[in-house]
This record gives structure tokens, sequence and C-alpha cells, in this order.
């Protein structure tokens, strides 16, 4: 993860020094806070990312002597294709537009919603691809 660090480095130090240039040329209060939230946002990823990458043994790939044979093997767990994120962003919008439309809307979109949430959350117990 040093590598990963780094970048986030590079991008820190980029927006640091971009975003008092932006304000000395623009005078624009609205993208000098964008690019000042970017660059704390860009120190607090390379914080965590150095800060585990100290603490961790270093992966194949940090290491010089590193072969890519090391690399090899399981990586993870990777769910298949699911409907229930399409359904939860579908209520999401109906609860948002509810808001526009009338409250009754959210109450709907609430109840919808926490149904298909329920069906995120447990799609691993049942069906085809159950543990």
């Amino acid at each position: 993860m040093k590598s990963e660090a780094w970048i986030f480095v590079i991008c820190t130090v980029f927006f640091a020094l971009v975003a008092p240039a932006y304000w000395f040329i623009t005078y624009d209060p609205t993208g000098t806070s964008a690019l000042v939230m970017t660059t704390l946002l860009m120190a607090l990823c390379s914080f965590y990312l150095g800060f585990h990458a100290s603490r961790m043994e270093p992966r194949p790939e940090d290491r010089k002597d590193g072969e890519i044979a090391e690399g090899a093997g399981e990586l993870g767990f990777f769910p298949p294709y699911s409907w229930w994120p399409l359904w939860c962003g579908l209520t999401l919008a109906m609860i948002v537009l509810g808001v526009v439309i009338g409250w009754w809307l959210v109450v709907i979109g609430s109840v919808l919603g926490l149904v298909a949430l329920q069906g995120l959350i447990f799609e691993y117990y049942r069906g085809e691809h159950a543990h």
C-alpha cells in the first residue's frame, strides 16, 4: 500500500499548490474552498494509507524482490450480479421526489426502501447464492 499512499501524497501536494494559486488568479471563494476540501481529503487518504502501510507486512508488489507468482491465489469474495441495488436506488429516488411532490410519496418510498434494503442485506441467506 505504500505506492498508493505515495500517489495520494503527490495529489495532496498538487492540490495544496493549486488552491492558493487559484485564489490569487480568480478570487473565487467557491472553487477555492472546493480545492481546499479536496486537499484535506487527499491528505486524509494519504495519512490513512501511509499509517496502515507502515503497520502491515509488505505485499509482493510493494517489495523490490517480489515475484508475480507471489500475488497468485484467491483475492477475495466478489459478489455475483444483484438486482437489489437497483431497487434501493429507485426507492431512494422515490423518497427524494416525494420531498418535491408530496410527503405521502416519502412514506411509500420509505416502506419500499426498507423492503429493498432488507433484500440487499439478506440476499446471501436465500436462493441461488446462499452460504
